[in-house]
């Protein structure tokens, strides 16, 4: 009888079910099956074990991608979740022209990442950008060329990636204070607790929600990390800002080599699992034991 329990609405869901089953579920399989075959221009089923993982831990240019994404990931967490959660602080101060400086944090969310990294290089570019107005001021030795640097070019990809996102978090824990009662600040001011002290041990821990929030969109931003690096440097110089989703996408379309890039791609979703799944069982547990 439990079966035909709200029948209608499983009915409803099947759609969506076999979505789920047969393009997310199926063709995650695909992906993992066809990583262990010699797959080039077609997928072709001729196993060859873990050659394509073996080939791809040796490939410097992978190595080179995890590093950088491992740069930008924590870079990007960290400052954007403490630079947008202190711009939330101030914008829920009732300042003045708040819808202004809301809109304009935000616009640059409002713009594709290829939008972004071009104006990011434009912006870096030592004729043109900012080296060129410090030195027109009079700062002649002053030097700016991250772009061409292996060693600093991804952290102006980080400086582009957090110009355009820290907008959308700072939106996120704006409305995270905003719902806070009242009450509880008149509290902490009667009991005498610090403004610093309120936020640390009270507030933070009521935007638990927020902040997990938060995390998961920048870890998805920051997993599909393409466009940007592509508008900015197409992974240059030489393999400096190579990242793994472009890796993927060179070896699967520009050098036909689907085996590679499909490991790779498994690779991702095995690093993105050992996070999640972790995390889910802990969220699921604790809302278990309330």
């Amino acid at each position: 009888m439990m079966l035909f329990k709200n029948l209608n609405a499983k009915i409803a869901a099947l759609p969506l079910i076999l979505t789920v089953l047969i393009v997310f579920v199926g063709c995650t399989g695909w992906t993992v099956v066809y990583s262990f075959t010699s797959s080039k221009s077609l997928p072709v089923i001729n196993f060859v074990g873990f050659d394509q993982y073996v080939r791809l831990f040796r490939s410097s240019r992978w190595l080179v991608s995890v590093k950088n994404i491992a740069i930008y990931g924590v870079l990007s967490l960290t400052f954007s979740i403490v630079v947008g959660f202190l711009l939330a602080v101030l914008m829920d101060q009732k300042i003045r022209f708040e819808n202004t400086f809301r809109t304009i944090f935000l616009y640059p969310f409002a713009l594709s990442f290829i939008v972004t990294g071009l104006v990011w290089q434009w912006m870096f570019n030592p004729s043109l950008g900012i080296e060129k107005i410090v030195r027109d001021i009079g700062f002649e030795s002053f030097s700016l060329q991250l772009l061409s640097n292996r060693d600093f070019v991804i952290y102006a990809i980080v400086i582009a990636g957090l110009w355009q996102g820290t907008g959308l978090v700072m939106a996120l824990m704006l409305a995270g204070l905003r719902g806070i009662d009242e009450d509880i600040w008149k509290a902490a001011r009667v009991d005498g607790i610090p403004t610093w002290k309120t936020y640390v041990f009270i507030i933070i821990p009521m935007m638990r929600p927020v902040f997990v929030t938060t995390l998961v969109l920048i870890a998805a931003g920051i997993v599909k990390l393409y466009d940007l690096v592509v508008a900015m440097t197409m992974g240059g110089p030489g393999i400096a800002s190579e990242v793994p989703a472009k890796y993927v996408y060179d070896f699967m379309f520009g050098w036909a080599n689907l085996g590679q890039g499909l490991a790779a791609s498994t690779v991702m979703l095995t690093t993105v699992l050992i996070i999640l799944v972790p995390w889910a069982l802990m969220e699921f547990n604790g809302r278990k034991g309330r």
